[in-house]
């Protein structure tokens, strides 16, 4: 059993190409010897936004804080809001982004182990 707050996890910068005030913390992950899912937690500053990309992985979010948006392969911006949850299926184009000028976006992410 771990028990952990997020303050007590490294923050790093999401350092992917396109990655925009995006940071990442990993509460609950490989080392920790998840069976299946880890559990990232991914902050975007004002204006921030994670690179628009693909993966053959799915991953289930939930907004913790604040308000953004997730854009598909179309382009087009869906509200995100905290209290909602979101579903990326493998191979979907996205990008999550933080529109705010003033508030954090955060979200947890869970994705499969192997992919943390």
């Amino acid at each position: 059993m771990k028990i952990i707050s997020i303050d007590q996890v490294e923050k790093k910068k999401v350092g992917m190409e396109g990655a925009n005030g995006a940071w990442k913390q990993l509460p609950l992950g490989s080392g920790d010897g998840v069976p299946v899912y880890s559990y990232r937690v991914f902050t975007l500053e004002p204006g921030g936004n994670t690179p628009y990309h693909v993966h053959p992985y799915e991953h289930m979010n939930f907004i913790i804080e604040g308000e953004g948006c997730l854009v598909n392969e179309a382009g087009e911006e869906r509200h995100l809001k905290a209290g909602d949850f979101a579903l990326v299926d493998p191979n979907e184009k996205h990008q999550y982004r933080n529109n705010s000028t003033v508030m954090d976006f955060k979200m947890i992410c869970g994705v499969p182990k192997e992919f943390e």
